[in-house]
């Protein structure tokens, strides 16, 4: 349970309605101060409405929204504190750097020294120190990013917004970004909400992660409890990969495992406490779970899956190797760290295991 003399920014109920259109369906959460969460989800999940309405550019229809414990009902944008990092950067043009950064500074009526001497910390914060009477347009684009970045955090607001923070960046480059963006928040202590459909963005910036789909939260948690234990079909199938196998569940007399015999013939441990028994329930192993033994490999120890297979495709990405393999289940995939020494070649047979704590259990899917 979170303290409530630490919240920072607190929803209650709050529903949001564009015409016919339930954009945000009473949704709940609170964040603590100096944690970064990410809001995670489609296009059209209510993660920007959910942005707008904590910035000010919408009021909601129902519920509560709190900053620092004060109520922001019929609160403009400039009355609330919160600093928003726009997707495109938002520099002004004909703002040198030092007058970016300095721009909300001056709205504040800080005093023209202070102004100065907090410019240049934010620029030593980003790494930009030399760069004061530079132009926006005389910079890369992960320049122009620390320098609305900075602009930001210069007012101390109690809350950072970042809007798909990364997204105008190149792969190479938002990855690199990443991390730094991650160590100058936690350096100066913000209470961060990141907004994003990238999944990477999201588990590597937030300490908590929170699911959106249809205006609701789906799952909230950690980003490892996220990807290891989703408790829908959707936030499987939206964090991560996996391979999907349906059927009816039945728990053998004495056993510690589950039966869940599949429609395609195949019957498969799982952990007993997972599913009830006589129902339709789906499993969801993901491809790093998997090993790629050679044909005719045993089981190691009760509740060890195996399944005879054909590599069909490989692909090398470098760290990882991604096998495709034809099976009684169809075509799975299966990944495997990039190491040296023998490894399978296309139209191999080979079988796979995956052990009955490897499957998620969750209630039937048709689309699994």
């Amino acid at each position: 349970m979170r303290s409530s003399s630490r919240l920072v920014i607190e929803f209650r109920d709050v529903a949001k309605r564009f015409g016919q259109t339930m954009a945000l369906a009473g949704v709940t959460f609170t964040v603590s101060a100096g944690e970064t969460v990410s809001l995670l989800g489609p296009s059209g999940c209510g993660k920007t409405t959910t942005l707008r309405l904590i910035s000010g550019f919408e009021q909601p229809d129902e519920g509560a929204i709190e900053i620092a414990g004060e109520s922001m009902r019929g609160k403009r944008p400039y009355q609330r504190n919160v600093g928003l990092l726009f997707q495109h950067y938002a520099l002004f043009p004909h703002m040198n750097v030092a007058e970016n950064i300095a721009y909300g500074l001056k709205h504040r009526g800080w005093p023209k020294a202070e102004i100065a001497g907090r410019v240049s910390e934010m620029l030593r914060l980003v790494k930009l120190q030399g760069f004061e009477s530079r132009w926006p347009a005389q910079m890369s684009g992960g320049q122009q990013q620390r320098v609305a970045l900075a602009r930001v955090l210069a007012t101390k607001p109690k809350l950072v917004l970042l809007d798909e923070p990364l997204s105008a960046l190149d792969a190479k480059l938002r990855e690199e970004l990443r991390a730094e963006l991650k160590q100058i928040l936690a350096s100066v202590g913000s209470t961060t909400i990141v907004v994003t459909h990238d999944q990477d963005e999201a588990m590597s910036l937030a300490d908590r992660v929170m699911v959106m789909n249809r205006g609701r939260i789906e799952q909230e948690g950690a980003p490892d409890e996220i990807y290891a234990r989703p408790r829908t079909p959707f936030v499987a199938r939206f964090i991560g990969r996996g391979n999907w196998f349906s059927g009816r569940v039945s728990h053998p007399p004495g056993k510690a495992f589950a039966r869940l015999s599949t429609s395609a013939g195949t019957s498969l441990w799982i952990c007993a406490a997972d599913a009830v028994a006589g129902g339709d329930w789906s499993a969801c192993v993901r491809p790093e779970r998997i090993a790629l033994l050679g044909p005719g490999a045993k089981a190691e120890k009760p509740g060890d899956n195996l399944l005879p297979g054909q590599v069909v495709e490989i692909i090398n990405l470098g760290a990882e190797i991604h096998y495709a393999v034809d099976g009684p289940e169809g075509r799975l995939l299966v990944v495997e760290p990039n190491r040296e020494g023998p490894r399978a070649r296309r139209g191999d047979r080979v079988s796979l295991r995956f052990r009955a704590e490897d499957c998620v259990v969750l209630p039937y899917a048709s689309d699994a």
